[in-house]
């Protein structure tokens, strides 16, 4: 019989509010960086190590400086609520921006809803199938990332909980130490990306997207690299396959598709549809808008669909045993302390509940086939989530794959019904994306029930963690989300984008908005909102427009937009969301098959070529969509983790592991803590940058104005290549705090 670290009769501190406070801030800390790189690449990485590692910490210092020293339980219970937001922030950015592919605005109430109800109905739906797969297929779902965190807390146990553990205490222990300086590590990292983003963006200290671009024979195509900290520390953790296979995608789009679209497209004396220029008179940007994002959808779609098939034979097993095992638990197991969930009536009671929510909610434009498709689908799978990142871990998880079978069975059931047009767009992506953050959180949960099973942790408290993480970082992310959007829109003149004399019935038209940030210093005007619904005219999407019916203003959104520069020459970051586009063409192409099909179909072939090749298709089919200047900085962390790994294998504490269990200590690795601190400090500073920065304009501008006339790093024929210096230094600084010592 399996024994926790703390035994069953053990007593020990556990939910404390100081462990509950820490663990809900640091999941809304990790949660708000993971939304940034879901915006920027489309991935995540998993907090639940750091989390844990900086909860360590700070109880160790609070207990220096005179408080309660923490126990493992307490430190679990903190680790819980801090990896809730993660998962949510995963589910917002691949499916909320769609809505605004769809002509939609990103309301605030309807992004909080998702995010607040997907989440607890993830958790909700895990509680019946814990004993089925954490206690009795212990053996069998390893739980990788689980059990990696659980090893993490039993090493800087303290005296109170070694003691209950029945292990001597001898003073402080090495691990203890050892937990200290890995932490140091975290904040090192945190405060390395936070200074070197501040410095690159908001001092223009140097040029942040180094890049050249090319002539003949590969006229049209490009080099770039965006050299930030956070996509570094991303490519060292998922490794150099993942990274590599990404940026080959890349390579293919800005290297061979954009060149020969220039090749054979310069001559052409008409516009090709779809774009709305000569190709002859655009750049590598303009092709990839017009063409390449069509081409990387339909390849992303293809092997989001094609990684979902090869699991089918996994997902059938996980639902039939995840279904087995509900309600097994007898009387006897659920009286012991490590055996307690939160009883099956309120959960009964809360998935009812949040279903009525979700049919009354008037954001969502929910009926009551969407409410009964989110508690199938949801149910079916949050169980497969479950199982899969028991066998293969979180972050292979396909959790977005889960999200695109949803969406398409849902778009054709609404196809079959009649339901076509632009008010069941908005329910079909509720349903979907309530489905996937409620996935994606049931697949966390589980790790993190792991986790609690292997140290002793009560599963009750735990999931009451969960629900208040959850909670709170959906209530952070929501707004986030729109703040990030809403700071890099552009508001473009509509004689820059349509014909002159675009117009519509203003008698129609009942909502009404006006300029806001930068640009609204210059036109405080009130205008009528036109959404658009085709590209008849001029593109489709949000326009303001005057009393007599006449467009204005064409609002280019800050997710997935095209126009980059305001009309006073001041440049906008804006964010690709690759799944959050996958996600609206899927739904487009269904319910009003408004798609450029020739161009998806090139890049469904492009996968399944791949697939066909013997190589999996999807990160491949991510870094076609994303441009080469995000994928290339994850290349190149990716590389670092090579290089690290392959020192540090020759290391004698290393000789004998077999090459799974290699891969877990690299995943431990001092190296992986620095790169996760890396993410956090660069991807926190970007969002308050971009957020102030509609605030700080005369700030921007001026530093603007210095750095292109007295700053060579950021302006000037050598700037390109000065602007890798400080980003040699911070790679050279992962690489050598990645070399680990001979034991």
């Amino acid at each position: 019989m399996f024994r926790p670290y703390i035994p069953d009769e053990a007593r020990l501190p556990e939910m404390t509010f100081r462990a509950l406070f820490l663990g809900t801030v640091l999941g809304m800390v990790f949660g708000a960086s993971s939304l940034y790189l879901v915006l920027k690449v489309g991935l995540t990485v998993s907090a639940s190590i750091p989390v844990a590692v900086i909860a360590i910490t700070f109880f160790g210092l609070a207990r220096k400086m005179g408080g309660k020293d923490s126990s493992i339980l307490e430190n679990s219970i903190a680790q819980t609520a801090g990896s809730a937001g993660e998962s949510i922030a995963f589910g917002l950015g691949v499916t909320m921006p769609a809505i605004l592919i769809l002509g939609f605005d990103l309301e605030i109430w309807r992004v909080m809803l998702v995010g607040v109800l997907g989440g607890l109905l993830g958790i909700l739906m895990m509680i019946p199938m814990r004993r089925t797969m954490i206690v009795d297929q212990h053996r069998e779902l390893k739980f990788p990332e689980g059990t990696a965190c659980a090893e993490v807390l039993k090493a800087a146990a303290s005296d109170s909980s070694r003691l209950a553990a029945g292990e001597p205490v001898q003073g402080e222990s090495q691990a203890a130490r050892d937990a200290r300086r890995r932490a140091r590590l975290i904040f090192g990292g945190f405060a390395v990306g936070l200074l070197y983003k501040a410095l690159n963006v908001s001092l223009k200290g140097w040029k942040d997207t180094p890049e050249v671009v090319l002539d003949a024979p590969l006229k049209g195509g490009s080099i770039g690299a965006e050299v930030s900290p956070e996509l570094l520390g991303v490519g060292y953790i998922i490794g150099p396959r993942i990274a590599l296979t990404m940026t080959a995608g890349g390579v293919l789009s800005y290297l061979m598709l954009i060149p020969m679209i220039k090749f054979f497209g310069d001559p052409l004396t008409t516009v090709l549809a779809p774009a709305s220029m000569l190709i002859s008179e655009m750049g590598p940007n303009d092709v990839r808008g017009a063409y390449i994002l069509y081409i990387g959808a339909g390849a992303v779609a293809a092997g989001g669909l094609i990684a979902l098939m090869r699991a089918m034979p996994m997902i059938w097993r996980s639902l039939a045993a995840g279904l087995a095992g509900v309600g097994k638990a007898s009387k006897a197991d659920s009286a012991r302390r490590t055996e307690q969930d939160i009883p099956m009536k309120w959960v009964v009671i809360g998935c009812l509940a949040i279903i009525a929510v979700i049919t009354a909610a008037a954001p969502l434009h929910m009926n009551l086939l969407g409410a009964l498709l989110i508690l199938v689908f949801g149910f079916l799978f949050s169980t497969v989530s479950s199982r899969l990142t028991g066998e293969i871990g979180s972050s292979s998880n396909p959790t977005s794959g889960m999200a695109v079978a949803t969406l398409l069975f849902t778009c054709l059931i609404f196809l079959m019904v009649g339901w076509t047009g632009g008010q069941y767009y908005v329910t079909a992506l509720s349903v979907g994306a309530i489905v996937c953050i409620a996935s994606a959180n049931a697949g966390t949960v589980s790790q993190d029930l792991k986790t609690g099973f292997l140290v002793g942790s009560t599963p009750r408290l735990q999931q009451y963690a969960m629900l208040v993480g959850s909670l709170a970082s959906a209530l952070l992310l929501g707004p986030i989300l729109l703040q990030l959007n809403n700071a890099s829109t552009v508001y473009v003149p509509a004689a820059q984008v349509a014909p002159a004399g675009l117009a519509t019935d203003p008698a129609r038209l009942t909502a009404t908005a006006r300029l806001e940030g930068p640009q609204a210093a210059a036109d405080s005007a009130t205008y009528k909102v036109w959404q658009k619904p085709d590209a008849q005219g001029g593109p489709e999407g949000k326009y303001l427009v005057a009393p007599d019916g006449k467009a204005v203003w064409f609002v280019d959104p800050g997710i997935n937009g095209t126009h980059s520069k305001r009309p006073d020459g001041s440049e906008v970051r804006k964010y690709d969301a690759p799944k959050a586009v996958l996600v609206s063409y899927i739904i487009k192409g269904i319910l009003d098959q408004q798609l450029p099909w020739t161009l998806v179909m090139l890049g469904v072939m492009i996968a399944v070529v791949l697939e066909m090749a013997g190589v999996q298709s999807l990160s491949f089919a991510v870094g076609v969509y994303l441009p080469l200047s995000a994928t290339l900085p994850i290349a190149v962390g990716g590389v670092l983790r090579w290089l690290a790994d392959r020192r540090n294998s020759q290391l004698p504490q290393y000789q004998g592991m077999d090459e799974e269990a290699r891969q877990a200590a690299g995943d431990r690795s001092e190296g992986v803590l620095l790169a996760s601190g890396y993410i956090a400090g660069g991807a926190l500073a970007g969002i308050v940058i971009a957020i102030t920065a509609g605030v700080m304009t005369n700030f921007d501008a001026a530093v603007t104005a210095w750095a292109e006339t007295g700053n060579p790093f950021f302006s000037g024929p050598s700037a390109d290549l000065l602007s890798l210096l400080p980003y040699a230094v911070i790679m050279a600084l992962l690489l050598w705090v990645a070399r680990e010592k001979a034991n």
